[in-house]
């Protein structure tokens, strides 16, 4: 004689969902649905935008109102007074992208959804990067034109429009991923964002007081490699500080290596780590 309970378990139950394996795709999906539905994104981008057009206007309206000739300094440069202090609210965006979650312990749920911690971590930084780049990119376009057309001055070159337009672009976007590696290793919102604004203006603030003269090799180096200084020498075909150091491309390539280095160090934190 069967019992009940027998029957019961026997029954194999089908589900109406179609049941596949999730991939990539899924997880990307889900951060691009967190990160624009949070208001943080709002206004760290909202403000970034603000800061670039506003300072980039206003620096060009001020060189322009000045009479200077420009007459070997293309007014593309002058976008640099509007990228540092937005690269603050980007390096903001790009730490709560991931250390929110663990203060609020959404990061649960989210290793539940998708077990593979890489996955979850590759995911945020494609949305995160793709999203910043493309609203930067944008706003660096519109400052280097304004200015360039309020200034005038040489003709610059494809590859200087390039480096103000994309270069700007990728290299404050790259800055943001390395504030979300950051962030994934501290894992405490506020320590994080301190940590990268330190990383941001220490370094060239300490090269202010290095008076001594056997400090004087630091303090070229912190000159020469302090981000704010990377960003100048963007804009630039020639090392802008010295006859040594980075210019063009070369400081784009030097972020790309700290941040891949960042991102290893995030992913052996998230794979070694309980939530």
């Amino acid at each position: 004689m069967t019992t009940p309970y027998a029957q019961q378990g026997s029954a194999s139950y089908v589900s109406p969902i179609p049941v596949r394996r999730a991939h990539l795709g899924d997880a990307l999906a889900s951060e691009w649905t967190k990160i624009r539905s949070v208001r943080s994104t709002l206004w760290t981008l909202g403000v970034l935008v603000l800061l670039m057009l506003s300072i980039g206007l206003g620096v060009g309206a001020i060189v322009a109102a000045s009479g200077v000739d420009p007459e070997n300094e293309p007014a593309l440069g002058l976008g640099f007074f509007g990228m540092l202090p937005g690269s603050i609210c980007v390096i903001t965006l790009g730490v709560l992208t991931i250390a929110s979650e663990y203060g609020t312990g959404m990061i649960r749920t989210t290793l539940t959804a998708c077990p593979s911690r890489g996955r979850v971590l590759i995911a945020k930084a494609i949305v995160f990067f793709l999203l910043v780049f493309a609203i930067t990119t944008v706003t660096a376009t519109l400052v280097a034109v304004a200015q360039y057309a309020m200034i005038g001055g040489p003709e610059p070159s494809a590859s200087a429009w390039l480096r103000a337009t994309v270069g700007a672009g990728f290299y404050v976007a790259t800055l943001g991923l390395l504030a979300l590696a950051v962030g994934a290793v501290i894992r405490h919102s506020a320590g994080a964002i301190t940590i990268m604004i330190g990383l941001l203006l220490l370094p060239l603030v300490a090269a202010l007081f290095m008076f001594s003269e056997p400090l004087k090799d630091v303090q070229e180096a912190l000159f020469t490699y302090a981000i704010p200084s990377q960003m100048l020498a963007l804009y630039a075909d020639v090392p802008p500080l010295g006859t040594d150091g980075p210019a063009g491309w070369e400081p784009v390539g030097i972020l790309v290596a700290v941040t891949a280095l960042a991102f290893g160090g995030a992913y052996a934190a998230l794979q070694s780590r309980d939530v």
